[in-house]
């Protein structure tokens, strides 16, 4: 097997073709060569599309459109071996079905099958083009060979500057509406040879339709050579019907691998399937099974899923279930879905009051969806309808949409073709899921039942994504309502605070801080944190929050305040813990009593410019012994000291560790504690006001010691 791609004996030579409108033909006979060179036998070229979004397949081979169609537009953000390798710019190998399934479940459920898989970018002139992927079977070293990654790269650059020539000429290599096929036409098959045999054998050609069968299969399937040409064996033969067979095909064909299954021809003829794939097709061979049954067997049938369809729907629930709020979902369909159906826009459309309202749309020229928004639900229009009626509706063209709403003014969206989809969960029409095609777009019977399906998960998971909106409303307005909208101003001192809730979950939290005056000269600073992040950790943060107002009004120390507030969680019967550091500080004497309940240590910083962590005796956390007692220390404040409470949000991130991230924070006190208190609070929620990702909320309170005003 060769490995290698040499240049042509004539420089230029696919830049000059592709130059000339065979572009196409120059990408077809490259990847015609991958079986023979690098022995992967299934492979295709995505084009990156002009807004860069997209990646659609130009061209295929070794493959069937059965296979290709929900991966023929695929969002460039989506969690695929392809997108990532355009992301990237580095090559992506997935090394067999378990490494599949560990990086790229989604890919793994809708393909259930053993191979191995190499996606790489094709880059030029410092450009991204597209991505050619590879497949191989799954009996393939775990990891590609060195000479094997010296081909790929040879092969994506040939590739990518035949894309960036014809891109400079002023003639783009584009995706149709079906990916090119890069076979032989000229091939000529062995039917003649194939027909001495004393078994049966047919060629199934890469559409899953029979293109050859000889005298001796036709007499074992019990049909004519006429009849059984152009059709699919499961659909000519209504014993080979069962999705099992259909499934032996597909797994021949993607894995690569031979196979093999047995089948009861009615009334007692038991039939032999050995299937042979390669690059076109597959080739099987047909016998008498000699009473062996264990292929056919219930038992085996109920192993397998239906393929087609239903594998595309399992890749579209499957990417549904990543989507939390409501315009996760409409993000989801508009980059995960919508791609896969050659679609242009999204528009999710719901009926309330009366009315209908825009949840959330994608593609769609700015502020033209929302002209829609609060359409009476007594008008005749294809979006009410949907939304009011279980029905979907299919519009291949303008022209018959128009037919059947001739005062429609929704056809100034610019849009050539619709899909209206209605969404009905627990029995429930909630809405209507709108997908828009720049161009006519026939929707075939399989298409068809396939989105409408589609409406049905879309409905589910916009049902979830609603509830889960509604609840984060709720419980952001509980904890907005529960902290100080402002801190007050108190002589001798200067104030900053910083919140950030968590990014996941319900991303609300039950950090707190306060500022209480609590005499003439005295003032308590308070901050905490309740365990959870939810409404019940929102509501219990409002109870401490309030219990320790109460008791700091009644002039109580710091330990008598915390010894209070414990017994007070205990008494109200809920499993959340806390943790808390009060302190009260003497204006007038510029120095703080401090008592914390297993609380983040506070950070000091004085007027030499150093920084130093506090060591108070710790208490236990509320709300585990309510007998607990806490220990107070006293603090002298003079003027230019800071003090710093947080939670453990700012120095507490998964995989870190604990006393590095505190000792980095206090070393950024000492870098930054000689700037104003509302820099230096920046400075200090630092990387966790910039992070993607925060699993916890995070509260800081600045208290320094400053002269009075006179």
């Amino acid at each position: 097997m060769s490995m290698s791609w040499h240049a042509s004996s004539r420089p230029g030579q696919e830049a000059v073709e592709a130059n000339a409108g065979r572009g196409l033909d120059v990408l077809a006979r490259v990847l015609r060569s991958v079986p023979e060179r690098l022995g992967a036998h299934m492979g295709g070229l995505y084009r990156l599309s002009d807004d860069r979004e997209l990646l659609e397949l130009v061209m295929t081979f070794g493959a069937s459109r059965q296979f290709t169609r929900p991966w023929q537009r695929i969002g460039t953000t989506a969690p695929v071996p392809v997108a990532e390798a355009a992301r990237s710019g580095r090559v992506v190998w997935v090394g067999g079905a378990e490494d599949m399934a560990r990086r790229y479940p989604r890919v793994a459920v809708s393909m259930p099958y053993a191979f191995c898989l190499a996606a790489v970018p094709l880059v030029a002139r410092g450009a991204t083009y597209g991505v050619v992927f590879l497949l191989w079977p799954a009996a393939h070293a775990p990891a590609l060979s060195p000479a094997e990654r010296d081909a790929l790269d040879a092969l994506a650059l040939r590739l990518a500057e035949v894309l960036a020539e014809a891109a400079g000429a002023g003639r783009p290599i584009r995706a149709g509406p079906r990916p090119a096929v890069a076979e032989d036409v000229t091939a000529a098959r062995a039917g003649t040879m194939a027909a001495r045999l004393p078994e049966g054998v047919c060629d199934i050609d890469l559409d899953g339709k029979l293109a050859e069968v000889t005298p001796t299969a036709a007499e074992l399937l019990g049909e004519p050579v006429g009849r059984l040409l152009g059709a699919r064996p499961w659909t000519a033969l209504p014993w080979l019907r069962d999705p099992v067979y259909e499934y032996h095909y597909r797994a021949a064909l993607i894995s690569g691998n031979p196979t093999s299954f047995v089948a009861l021809r009615p009334p007692d003829r038991w039939l032999s399937f050995q299937l042979f794939p390669d690059g076109s097709g597959v080739t099987v061979r047909i016998a008498a099974a000699d009473g062996d049954r264990s292929a056919g067997t219930p038992a085996e049938r109920a192993e397998h899923t239906r393929p087609g369809a239903l594998y595309h729907l399992l890749h579209l629930a499957s990417a549904l279930t990543e989507a939390i709020t409501v315009q996760d979902v409409v993000s989801m369909v508009s980059e995960q879905i919508l791609p896969a159906f050659g679609g242009q826009a999204v528009a999710v459309l719901m009926a309330e009051g009366g009315r209908l309202r825009i949840a959330g749309h994608r593609g769609y020229p700015p502020g033209l969806v929302d002209r829609f928004d609060g359409t009476p639900l007594t008008e005749s229009t294809p979006g009410v309808q949907a939304s009011t009626n279980p029905v979907p509706a299919f519009f291949e063209s303008r022209a018959e949409l128009e037919r059947l709403y001739p005062d429609r003014h929704e056809t100034q969206d610019g849009m050539a073709a619709w899909a209206y989809l209605p969404l009905v969960t627990s029995r429930r029409l909630i809405g209507t899921c709108v997908l828009a095609f720049a161009e006519p777009h026939r929707f075939d019977v399989e298409e068809r039942a396939v989105l409408t399906s589609l409406g049905g998960l879309i409905a589910q998971a916009l049902d979830r994504a609603r509830l889960y909106d509604t609840k984060l409303v709720l419980a952001h307005g509980l904890q907005e309502s529960l902290l100080p909208h402002a801190l007050p101003a108190v002589p001798s001192l200067e104030i900053s605070a910083r919140y950030l809730p968590a990014t996941e979950g319900m991303e609300v939290g039950g950090d707190f801080y306060d500022l209480i005056r609590v005499g003439p000269d005295a003032v308590a600073v308070v901050i905490g944190d309740v365990q959870g992040h939810n409404v019940h950790a929102a509501a219990l943060m409002g109870q401490v929050r309030t219990a320790v107002r109460a008791f700091a009004a009644a002039d109580a120390d710091p330990s008598t305040v915390l010894a209070r507030t414990n017994r007070l969680l205990n008494d109200l019967d809920t499993n959340l813990l806390a943790s808390c550091t009060y302190l009260c500080v003497d204006l007038a004497r510029r120095e703080a009593r401090l008592a914390t309940a297993g609380h983040p240590v506070p950070l000091l910083y004085g007027r030499d410019g150093r920084a130093r962590a506090v060591e108070p005796i710790v208490g236990m956390v509320l709300n585990v012994d309510p007998a607990a007692e806490y220990p107070q220390i006293r603090i002298d404040l003079p003027i230019g000291t800071i003090l710093v409470l947080y939670t453990d949000g700012l120095i507490e991130t998964p995989g870190a560790d604990l006393g590095q991230a505190q000792a980095d924070l206090t070393a950024t006190l000492a870098r930054h504690g000689g700037e104003p208190l509302d820099r230096l609070a920046d400075a200090l929620i630092g990387r966790a006001g910039h992070a993607e990702h925060r699993t916890d909320d995070v509260a800081l309170l600045l208290v320094r010691s400053v002269p009075r005003e006179p």
